[in-house]
């Protein structure tokens, strides 16, 4: 990575961003893109159990790192923050390139451990700090089978509705993964019937309704295209978590207290997870590791940190307990 530099970021002061190559494919230059939050000094009188600690933040599908909360939080708990857009995503998304493709979830470990290298956290790396991963639906995904495959890396994992499960369930899972791996084979990159109707970007952005502003090309009203071998990569990553995973570290799991998943909109989504089924979800977290906590929090949206103010404030104060617990 030489040459490399920390240059400005689009979320304003404070945040920086930086170009992590990782070669090319049959579409060109792949690269990620490691964000940082670094305010400066902070002489307040902070209560920081995470002091020694780096968090490395990883998103969800169709989507991109634009939390500034989360960031400040993590601030203000003492850690050192960082986030990665992953390779076809956001700031790493590139002219000609399928928005978020891959077509095995193991790629993403070449974005973790370019990130993790110049956190501190590579594999070669003796780090005096504690290392929490965060991710959030199929970033969730990605790093439970990440931190499955890599142990003694990570201190904790905390997920945010992590997707671990497909919709359908277990057993719709296993009619279905047949006949998209049939597709994957066939037509990796066709097109799928988008079954987003815009619902969720109706409960979160700032214009319909919801907390947030954010780019809408980076993070598309009705999503990205879905493609057959990228469905059966994230399949086969429910496969493996339904088979039970082994994570050394203290796993932490928010979900919503309920789905509301419907072909018309109804206000109760702007306080239920319209997105997965969130009970199948907790009952996925449970296999993930030895340790694992779940909470159920009232009123949130699938991105438990962009629901609305007095759920966002639960779930810091859930995520801080859970953080004194670690004894960092």
């Amino acid at each position: 990575m030489a040459g490399a530099a920390w240059r400005p970021d689009i979320l304003g002061p404070g945040f920086e961003q930086l170009t992590l190559p990782l070669g090319s494919d049959n579409e060109g230059e792949v690269v990620a893109t490691l964000v940082r939050y670094t305010p400066g000094p902070d002489f307040g009188l902070h209560d920081r159990p995470a002091r020694r600690t780096d968090v490395l933040y990883v998103h969800g599908w169709s989507d991109y790192f634009f939390q500034t909360e989360l960031a400040r939080y993590w601030h203000r708990m003492g850690a050192d923050f960082y986030a990665v857009d992953l390779r076809k995503y956001g700031r790493s998304l590139r002219a000609g390139q399928t928005p978020g493709f891959v077509d095995n979830l193991t790629t993403y470990d070449e974005d973790l451990e370019a990130a993790l290298s110049v956190i501190g956290h590579g594999q070669a790396d003796h780090p005096s700090r504690s290392l929490i991963l965060m991710g959030h639906s199929t970033g969730g995904l990605t790093l439970s089978l990440w931190a499955d495959r890599h142990p003694g890396r990570a201190a904790a994992v905390v997920l945010n509705s992590p997707w671990l499960e497909f919709q359908a369930r277990g057993f719709g899972r296993e009619v279905f993964t047949p006949l998209i791996g049939i597709g994957a084979r066939v037509d990796p990159l066709r097109v799928l019937p988008n079954v987003d109707l815009g619902y969720y970007t109706r409960s979160v952005l700032k214009s319909k309704g919801g907390d947030w502003d954010y780019n809408l090309e980076w993070r598309p009203e009705r999503g990205f295209p879905v493609r057959p071998a990228w469905l059966n990569a994230v399949l086969a990553g429910h496969a493996r978590v339904a088979m039970g995973l082994s994570i050394d570290a203290a796993v932490f799991t928010m979900v919503s207290a309920r789905s509301t998943i419907a072909p018309v909109w109804s206000e109760a989504m702007r306080s239920s997870d319209i997105v997965l089924n969130v009970d199948d979800i907790a009952m996925r977290a449970i296999k993930l590791s030895p340790t694992v906590t779940i909470a159920r929090l009232e009123g949130a949206l699938h991105d438990i940190l962009l629901s609305r103010a007095d759920v966002r404030r639960d779930a810091y104060a859930r995520l801080t307990r859970f953080v004194r617990g670690l004894a960092l």
